[in-house]
């Protein structure tokens, strides 16, 4: 078996990206899964559980799960739906807007990391790949 494995060699790829965004952010106390989970309650704020676990490929219980955390920060609140009790509603705190709005210039310094390391046509061929699975 001469074919290298590509799964093994996107993880690894991954966890090197995340290692650099990680180390940038801790400063602010938190990661890069945090971050980028609470720039999408930005976006799309507020949004229920269920989409949120949908908008970032994640199940139900690994949102929740991850919603917590921020909730105990103070970053996110949960609320019931208005029209669907059942439905929980996450949105962003003042608190949570202001942590990434003091992180975000070290999540740019990554981004301008990853692009020196990988270089403009390797960035482009890294955002085709991206949209081709």
């Amino acid at each position: 078996m001469s074919s290298p494995c590509y799964c093994k060699n996107l993880r690894d790829f991954t966890r090197k990206v995340t290692a650099i965004y990680d180390a940038e952010l801790d400063a602010y106390g938190i990661n890069i899964a945090q971050y980028s989970l609470m720039k999408l309650v930005i976006n799309n704020n507020p949004v229920s559980l269920t989409r949120l676990g949908d908008i970032a490929g994640l199940d139900r219980s690994t949102v929740g799960r991850n919603v917590t955390i921020l909730v105990r920060q103070g970053w996110l609140q949960v609320d019931r739906d208005g029209m669907d009790k059942r439905q929980q509603q996450v949105s962003i705190t003042p608190e949570g807007e202001a942590l990434i709005r003091e992180a975000f210039p070290a999540w740019q310094r990554c981004q301008h990391v990853i692009e020196k390391h990988l270089g403009p046509d390797n960035v482009r061929a890294l955002q085709h790949i991206f949209h081709q699975i």
